[in-house]
């Protein structure tokens, strides 16, 4: 969808932002570009709607010229999403969402339905719309950047550091809500972050910039941990980049046991038995039961229970790892979609996969060029 071919862009005081750049961002895919401050990374994605010209290369967005397109026809047909929103602070919620829409002569009863139906895509009530920017919190500011971005449904979405300006919690529940959006609408998405751990979670492929605008290496996150191409890449992905790993590596293929369960409508069971996994009628896991620290309680929903956080396949090797060392049992409680108890994993069991896991990354890839990791 986005190439890049030789591109360079040197600004009148001789500084270079970019440097011979050779890239591709697949259709329907998020390209994060990763770097430290300086490195060209919002250069170069502000190069692909024209916020900046490039000095030299060329610059294809569905197989079209930029520098051949109208630059106000080219941008009013790619979305673009920036740090603190952007807003309009004197138009309503609605009326921002709107705006693109408008520009491109939509007409305003079918702009404003449209900006009402993005208001639901992105998570806002309809009542948000009648407010205006300041009346909202930062996250929701930001989901009405990307309500407006979506607005006239661009194929291509410019995402410049859009979280960096809201609290952790706010800022994971926003990535959470951009990859349903994703998995939803299919968008291309270039998306700009100092953040690697964000890289990590969003990207279907992370391109790394050095200063001076080179590209080091792009390649999807689990290669890109695994095998960095230099010392470069990998201080920049941090000592804990095993560990990042394991968060892209799912439950599902990691065995697992039959539960020893009871339900909190049935008696405590014998001391001298062992924990037991307390459910609901349903069969959800409510927590785990100590016999021999129950014997007094009739049911054993009436015990103290000790907390346990069921995962499911979809989760992280990582998450099972943590929840692993939390348990008080040692073992993992394993839920199937609805909630449902399917079995338990033990801590030796996850700690094998997880070094199973490390080992195989740490392997060298077979025909790995460092030299060429900076063209994809």
């Amino acid at each position: 969808m986005i190439k890049f071919d030789a591109v360079n862009k040197r600004f009148p005081n001789g500084t270079t932002a970019v440097h011979d750049l050779t890239l591709e961002m697949p259709e329907g895919g998020i390209t994060v570009l990763v770097g430290s401050s300086g490195c060209g990374k919002t250069t170069t994605l502000r190069m692909i709607n024209r916020m900046v010209e490039p000095t030299s290369g060329t610059i294809r967005l569905g197989g079209k010229n930029v520098l051949e397109q109208d630059a106000a026809q080219l941008r009013r047909g790619i979305g673009y999403v920036i740090q603190q929103s952007g807003l309009f602070p004197h138009r309503t919620v609605l009326d921002n969402i709107a705006t693109v829409p408008l520009l491109l002569g939509w007409g305003r009863r079918k702009a404003r339905a449209r900006a009402a139906e993005l208001l639901e895509t992105v998570g806002l009530t309809a009542e948000s719309g009648k407010r205006y920017p300041h009346q909202l919190s930062g996250g929701q500011q930001q989901r009405v950047g990307v309500a407006r971005a979506l607005a006239a449904d661009p194929p291509v979405l410019l995402m410049d550091e859009p979280f960096g300006a809201v609290d952790p919690v706010v800022r994971t529940q926003l990535q959470d809500e951009l990859l349903r959006l994703q998995q939803e609408l299919n968008k291309t998405i270039a998306f700009v972050t100092h953040d690697i751990d964000e890289a990590v979670r969003l990207g279907d492929r992370i391109a790394v910039f050095r200063t001076g605008g080179h590209l080091v290496q792009c390649a999807a996150p689990a290669e890109l941990l695994a095998r960095p191409a230099d010392d470069f890449v990998a201080d920049f992905l941090g000592a804990e980049r095993e560990l990042k790993l394991l968060s892209l590596t799912t439950l599902a293929d990691v065995p697992q046991q039959r539960a020893t369960t009871v339900r909190a409508d049935e008696p405590v069971p014998r001391t001298g038995t062992g924990p037991h996994l307390v459910t609901s009628a349903r069969g959800e896991p409510l927590g785990w039961l100590d016999p021999d620290s129950a014997s007094g309680a009739g049911r054993s929903g009436d015990a103290p229970l000790l907390p346990v956080r069921p995962l499911r396949d979809t989760d992280s090797l990582l998450a099972a790892l943590n929840e692993s060392i939390a348990s008080p049992t040692g073992l993992v409680a394993r839920v199937d979609a609805d909630g449902v108890l399917t079995g338990v994993t033990s801590r030796e069991t996850i700690h094998e996969h997880a070094g199973r896991r490390h080992h195989e990354a740490a392997r060298p890839a077979v025909g790995l060029s460092k030299a060429g990791s900076g063209t994809v």
